[in-house]
C-alpha cells in the first residue's frame, strides 16, 4: 500500500514492514545508482558488483534528509527511522550528523542497519551510537568464509570485523543487536557461529535467511527454528541474557509507503 505523495522523495524511503522494526521508514545516505559497499555479499538483494570501497564521504548533504523528513505526508505510521539504502549506511561520513539532527525534530527511535566492517574505526563506532538501534551482521565464522560470503573490499579481515563489534558492544549505550544471515554456505557451523556471536555480547541476536529475490536459496523454516533453538540452548548459560529472535516467528505489522519507485530501488519488490 501507498501513500498519497505530494512531494518527490530521493532520500527516504517505505516505511516497509520489517520483521525486526515495525513500520520501518528507510533512509539512504547514499542515494547512488549504482551501490557503494565495503562487502559484495553473495545473497544481496542489489546484485553483484566489483566496485567495493572503504573510503567515507559525504554522498546526501544532511540538510536535504533533514528537509525529506520534514516534508513527509501527515500520518506516516512509522515505529523506527532506519539508515540502511544501497549498501554501507556508515561509509556516509555524516551519519552521525545526520542522526543527531532528526533527533531534533523528530521523537521517533533511530537505528541503523550496518554490515560492521567499518567498526574497527573510533570515528565509526562514535557516529553509530547516536542512534537509539545498531543492527550490525556477521554471517561468518573464519577469515575463509568471510570472503567467500561477504567478499569485502581489500583490506578488511574477519578478526578485525569481530573485533569492532566487540568495542562497539561494550561502549554503546542503546540496543544492540547482531544478526546472523544463514545460507547454505554457512548453515553447518551454526555451532562456531554462536560462540562468536555470544562472544560479542549483543543484547540481541536476530537468525535471518535471505527471502528477497537474489540468488542463494533460503534456509526452510525447520532449518532456521533448529538453529534459534540452538542459540537459546546456549542463553541459559549463567551471565547470558541475551533475546534470540528469529525471522519465522515474527509478526509484522502493516505499513504504507511513500514511494513504491524509491522503497524497490532500496529493498526489491514491495509486498
Amino acid at each position: 500500500m501507498f501513500l498519497s505523495q505530494p512531494k518527490k522523495f530521493k532520500h527516504i524511503y517505505g516505511p516497509v514492514s520489517s520483521w525486526r522494526l515495525g513500520r520501518s521508514l528507510g533512509v539512504d545516505m547514499l542515494s547512488a545508482d549504482k551501490k557503494a559497499c565495503t562487502f559484495d555479499c553473495i545473497y544481496c538483494q542489489l546484485g553483484s558488483y566489483a566496485e567495493k570501497t572503504i573510503k567515507r564521504t559525504c554522498y546526501i548533504p544532511t540538510a536535504e534528509i533533514i528537509q525529506e523528513i520534514k516534508n513527509l505526508p501527515r500520518g506516516t505510521k512509522i515505529d523506527y527511522i532506519t539508515f540502511s539504502g544501497r549498501g554501507e549506511p556508515a561509509l556516509a561520513k555524516n551519519i552521525g550528523e545526520t542522526i543527531r539532527a532528526i533527533k531534533k525534530i523528530s521523537k521517533k527511535k533511530i537505528a541503523v542497519i550496518t554490515n560492521a566492517s567499518l567498526m574497527r574505526y573510533k570515528d565509526v563506532r562514535k557516529d553509530l551510537s547516536f542512534a537509539d538501534l545498531v543492527v550490525a551482521k556477521m554471517d561468518a565464522y573464519s577469515e575463509k568464509s568471510f570472503r567467500k560470503i561477504n567478499k569485502p573490499a581489500k583490506g578488511i579481515k574477519f578478526k578485525d570485523v569481530v573485533g569492532g563489534l566487540k568495542a562497539f558492544g561494550k561502549a554503546h549505550k542503546g540496543r544492540f543487536a547482531l544478526q546472523i544471515m544463514f545460507v547454505p554456505q554457512n548453515k553447518k557451523h551454526f555451532k562456531e557461529m554462536a560462540e562468536i556471536a555470544y562472544a560479542i555480547q549483543p543484547d540481541e541476536i536476530e537468525i535471518n535467511t535471505p527471502t528477497r529475490p537474489n540468488p542463494i536459496k533460503p534456509l526452510s523454516k525447520d532449518d532456521i527454528l533448529k538453529i534459534t533453538a540452538y542459540f537459546r540452548a546456549l542463553n541459559k548459560k549463567p551471565a547470558l541474557k541475551t533475546k534470540i529472535i528469529s525471522l519465522y516467528e515474527s509478526v509484522r505489522k502493516n505499513a504504507s509507503a511513500i514511494s513504491r519507485e524509491a522503497t524497490i530501488k532500496r529493498r526489491g519488490a514491495v509486498k
